[in-house]
């Protein structure tokens, strides 16, 4: 009778081959379950990775979506306040036409003012010293641009 080993299979040296004459080593058996273990392990390494590439591929779409999302409702919200900000001015005044007169004054107020302010903005990238800075991050930007491909190509 022939005793198992611990690991439930014979003890033999040598594992036996259907095919007579033709014996394979142990340590072929062992390579060959070392293949197999690898292969299933860079197997569910790439399934995971699939699987993460495609929930960032849906969290980039949800986000651009929720993000036009809470473009639409601010604006829905900006609208809703202003119709308030309407009837109470009608209510106020007692007349549509006044409130509505009156918020049309205050928004072109607000239009101008932020194109002022976005021409002055304009007007101080134009300056000396902003143009000398401007050109003196572009030229450090081309040249570390340029040193760096040289770093690549050698």
């Amino acid at each position: 009778m022939r005793e198992d080993s611990p690991s439930g299979l014979g003890g033999d040296d040598e594992a036996v081959d259907p095919r007579p004459g033709a014996a394979t080593p142990t340590w072929f058996d062992d390579v060959r379950r070392l293949g197999v273990g690898l292969k299933n392990l860079f197997g569910a390494q790439l399934k995971l990775a699939l699987a993460e590439i495609g929930l960032a591929r849906s969290g980039i779409v949800m986000m651009l979506f929720m993000g036009l999302a809470a473009i639409v409702f601010a604006v829905a919200l900006g609208f809703t306040l202003l119709a308030l900000a309407g009837w109470g001015l009608a209510q106020w005044f007692g007349s549509w036409a006044w409130a509505l007169t009156a918020l049309a004054g205050l928004q072109l107020i607000l239009l101008v003012l932020s194109i002022l302010v976005f021409r002055r903005g304009m007007h101080w990238l134009t300056l000396p010293a902003t143009r000398a800075e401007i050109a003196t991050l572009a030229r450090e930007a081309a040249t570390r641009g340029r040193a760096e491909s040289e770093r690549a190509e050698d």
